[in-house]
């Protein structure tokens, strides 16, 4: 989903801007352009038109297709999912807090979604940084590699747990909002252990904690690095 390239005559390539204004952009960038003034005007609101456009064209971005079908059930879990998460997250943190002379490992864990979609990246992303002790330190495109910073990781067994628990997320996503071509993305909902409809399967938490409480484990020298760190 990168931006089109157009090669020039001297053999250098640059991103092509047909097609680069899209509406859905120029709304939202002009609604945020008339929240960061505080009060709507007609001169605020053609200036952010402008604005929105002149972005468009100097950042061309992709089409962002949304073809699918929504499912209302599985969206539901998902949700429900998510809402399990925070809380028992945030009991988990509560108590590593308040634990007296405790001090937690906390580890960079990268997680390799099994779909080739930039949207179901950027929710995971989402859903994954809601969750108490876990935050997405960097996205790699190229691969669809989530680095994300967890607290309270023990081992590498406990990074494997969240890397299971992370990818059972992107199935739950996968199922609430199926793709146009079935066999390319709900194929890694099937893998990590779920129905088409979206029901759980051997995924979820492991460990003994959720998705949210528990920390993906970094690269081998992320982990020995903190590891050494702590007194």
């Amino acid at each position: 989903m990168s931006p089109r390239m157009r090669t020039r005559r001297d053999g250098s390539s640059t991103p092509s801007r047909r097609h680069a204004v899209q509406p859905v952009s120029v709304i939202w960038l002009t609604v945020v352009w008339t929240l960061l003034w505080g009060f709507p005007d007609v001169l605020i609101v053609l200036s952010g038109v402008l604005v929105a456009v002149l972005v468009c064209l100097v950042f061309p971005m992709p089409r962002l297709r949304l073809g699918g079908r929504l499912r209302p059930v599985a969206l539901a879990r998902l949700l429900g999912h998510v809402a399990v998460d925070v809380v028992a997250a945030s009991v988990q943190v509560a108590l590593i807090v308040l634990r007296p002379r405790c001090v937690p490992r906390s580890a960079v864990v990268a997680v390799p979604l099994r779909a080739e979609s930039d949207l179901v990246l950027t929710t995971v992303a989402v859903l994954v940084s809601l969750v108490p002790g876990s935050v997405v330190v960097e996205t790699r495109r190229s691969t669809h590699t989530l680095y994300l910073h967890v607290l309270d990781v023990a081992d590498e067994g406990a990074a494997q747990r969240y890397r299971d628990d992370v990818l059972a997320l992107e199935a739950r996503v996968l199922a609430a909002f199926a793709p146009e071509d079935p066999g390319a993305d709900v194929g890694a909902a099937a893998a990590a252990g779920l129905t088409a409809d979206g029901g759980a399967g051997g995924g979820g938490s492991a460990g003994g904690g959720s998705a949210a409480g528990r920390t993906p484990g970094p690269p081998s020298r992320d982990t020995d690095r903190d590891r050494e760190a702590a007194p």
